[in-house]
């Protein structure tokens, strides 16, 4: 059977991905990547989501927070709350993390030349999204084509495809894609803060219930607000 690294974060792009992976017949190696961040209460969803999944699953440690720069890694620069969907992907946010799907992608690919994985799954999304350029297609096309360069299987003519199965879709059709996989939506948490339950009010929140929304679905996970 095919192998392949999913980066998986424990929100509902991350499990949607990985569940579509399975669907496409790959064996799952799941990563998640502990990097100082605020909300590490995703972490054990993603445990949650691959144990669901049957998937092997690690944790690397590396540490942003050292850099700092984003409201993610740094306590000082606040969350943004309340945000209108068209508001958030007018400008790059504080919750960008300087270069962070460049150091994921990395790890996931030197992981996927140690376990000779042909693919590596990222649930990045470039419509309904916070405005990352780490999310675009360019970016991920221009990261696939370094890893070509910079691996083995790459020189050697076996190189590892980046998937980004959910780029295109609406959050809505990400949700509706999950509900099609059977993906575990029920385990995962979006919010970038690390509360008892998920906020409701940060970017990330907003742009989930805005997807259960337009799908007409209940969203499976309780909210603060």
């Amino acid at each position: 059977m095919r192998r392949a690294v999913v980066l998986l974060s424990g929100g509902l792009d991350s499990c949607v991905a990985a569940s579509e992976a399975q669907h496409r017949g790959f064996r799952l190696h799941a990563l998640s990547i502990d990097y100082g961040q605020r909300h590490a209460r995703e972490l054990q969803a993603a445990r949650d989501v691959a144990r669901a999944l049957g998937a092997e699953h690690r944790t690397v440690r590396v540490d942003l927070a050292a850099l700092g720069g984003s409201a993610l890694t740094d306590q000082a620069i606040a969350v943004p709350q309340d945000r209108d969907a068209h508001v958030m992907a007018a400008d790059i946010p504080p919750t960008y993390v300087p270069a962070r799907n460049t150091v994921f992608l990395s790890i996931a690919a030197g992981w996927a030349e140690v376990l000779d994985a042909d693919a590596v799954f990222i649930g990045a999304n470039a419509v309904d999204y916070s405005g990352y350029p780490d999310c675009r297609p360019e970016y991920l096309r221009a990261f696939e084509e370094a890893a070509r360069l910079g691996t083995r299987r790459g020189i050697e003519g076996r190189a590892i495809r980046i998937e980004a199965p959910l780029v295109h879709l609406s959050k809505a059709g990400i949700v509706h894609l999950g509900l099609e996989r059977k993906a575990p939506l029920h385990l995962t948490w979006s919010c970038y803060l690390g509360g008892r339950k998920q906020c409701g009010r940060c970017d990330s929140c907003r742009l989930r219930r805005k997807g259960f929304r337009e799908a007409g679905l209940e969203d499976p996970v309780g909210y603060e607000a």
